[in-house]
């Protein structure tokens, strides 16, 4: 083995040490860069060559090489920024991303996404963010996944298709009118004189455009038991049911009768009667189990409503819920009351869940999901290409791609209002730095070493 065959040997460990300082360069430079994942080295020694001893055939080695590069892929910290679409992946997985004129995917841990102009979420250099979008009603899934895009900023009204109205009724009520429907005279200002009955309870009602109805209805108990009359009207003003001009059952819109036990004050039997043009007709009971009474605000436009008073039919009787309709022995009153649908309204903001949710906050008070944010894992994540932009592209290494919700599948979940940080240890690197720059001090002192060695065997010729 030739003198020369050291410097080699020094020059590899030189070669070695010289690009792990790279790699540790690299690791210090970005360890401010948001989901930024660190990478690590190992050494592994050359091919050894052969050479003769006294006691035969030995190896000697031939220097250093890089073995190995790899990403450590450990969670980083996360930083708290109250912006509502920085997203932080707590666990395995990677946000999906599509550049933007073409169907090309890339994955990322940063989650540094903003709305564009056009509505789109995007990550800073433009690339668009996966999802699925969710059915408004359900959330529920529709469709694969396809670019996270606000294209309406505005709520469609909804209807309103239930009525909850609990109350007491006051079991030392007297009656104040023999027939509470009959009371009523859309003709009169007001319809219903306060005199005619013991207790009301109005309510909001939404037709199909948005306009609210005020839903009154009327109680009255019947004399000498513990029976009470009601009637369900509107403002005959609004009422386009086709009654002509001066019908006094104009607005009055349903009757019916409640019926409770006398020892514990709870319903045991309801019904209800809608007014048509022909008279009064037996309301129909709903799949849940509540009477439907109709409403028409808008000509032509029926409006079917159930009617939850707190107790539903299971087919075999009425089943009373834990909050129901009630007449104890104490003042009238309205214990809860709510009513379905909304009007028109503007998004005012969105929010984030840990289920990578996309809601919609409106001025009318719906908070509607929107999209769902995707996640990506591999089987492989060492074998993923790094392309810079804290982007990463599959390969035949990483595997295909496993898409699926947050927190499903060994994803982790989403963390709104933050983002990751570097996964970079500082202390760990300057240490790195320092063995580094001992190692490479070391080698330098071989090739020296050896060039006086080979000026000492050069010298031998004088």
């Amino acid at each position: 083995m030739s003198l020369t065959s050291s410097l080699y040997s020094g020059i590899s460990g030189l070669s070695t040490l010289g690009n792990s300082m790279q790699i540790i360069g690299d690791n210090i430079a970005n360890v401010n860069t948001v989901a930024f994942k660190g990478s690590n080295y190992t050494f592994q020694d050359l091919l050894s060559q052969s050479v003769a001893t006294q006691s035969g055939t030995s190896q000697v080695g031939r220097g250093t090489a890089l073995g190995n590069i790899s990403a450590n892929f450990q969670q980083g910290s996360f930083e708290s920024t109250g912006n509502t679409t920085d997203l932080a992946i707590g666990g395995k997985g990677f946000f999906v991303l599509r550049e933007a004129g073409s169907n090309s995917q890339f994955y990322t841990r940063a989650g540094n996404f903003s709305f564009n102009n056009d509505g789109y979420l995007t990550s800073p250099e433009g690339y668009v963010v996966q999802g699925w979008a969710l059915n408004e009603d359900t959330g529920e899934d529709v469709g694969s996944i396809a670019d996270i895009m606000l294209d309406s900023f505005t709520s469609p009204p909804r209807q309103t298709d239930q009525l909850t109205v609990i109350t007491n009724l006051d079991a030392d009520a007297i009656s104040n009118s023999a027939d509470l429907a009959a009371a009523w005279d859309a003709t009169n200002a007001p319809p219903m004189a306060a005199t005619s009955y013991e207790y009301q309870s109005t309510v909001k009602a939404y037709d199909s455009l948005g306009s609210t109805h005020d839903i009154t209805i009327y109680y009255d108990i019947i004399d000498g038991t513990s029976n009470w009359e009601y009637v369900v009207t509107c403002n005959p003003a609004e009422d386009r049911r086709g009654f002509p001009a001066g019908d006094p059952n104009a607005g009055l819109l349903a009757r019916g009768q409640i019926d409770f036990s006398t020892s514990s004050g709870t319903i045991t039997n309801l019904n209800l009667e809608n007014l048509t043009a022909g008279g009064w007709v037996p309301a129909a009971l709903n799949p849940d189990g509540y009477f439907e009474f109709t409403a028409d605000f808008l000509g032509g436009v029926p409006l079917s409503v159930d009617l939850d008073i707190g107790t539903r039919w299971d087919g075999s009787g009425f089943a009373n819920s834990s909050l129901t309709t009630t007449q104890y022995a104490r003042a009238s009153s309205t214990t809860f009351q709510s009513s379905t649908g909304y009007g028109a309204g503007d998004l005012q903001g969105v929010s984030v869940g840990t289920d990578g949710i996309v809601t919609g906050s409106y001025s009318n008070g719906q908070l509607i999901p929107l999209y769902r944010v995707a996640l990506a894992g591999f089987q492989n994540e060492q074998g993923l290409f790094k392309l810079g932009g804290n982007l990463y592209q599959e390969t035949n290494e990483s595997g295909d791609p496993v898409t699926n919700h947050p927190g499903t599948n060994g994803l982790g979940s989403i963390t709104p209002n933050s983002l990751e940080q570097s996964n970079v240890d500082i202390a760990n690197e300057f240490v790195k730095m320092i063995t580094t720059q001992r190692g490479y001090q070391a080698n330098s002192k071989i090739i020296t070493t050896v060039d006086d060695m080979l000026a000492e065997t050069i010298q031998m010729k004088r």
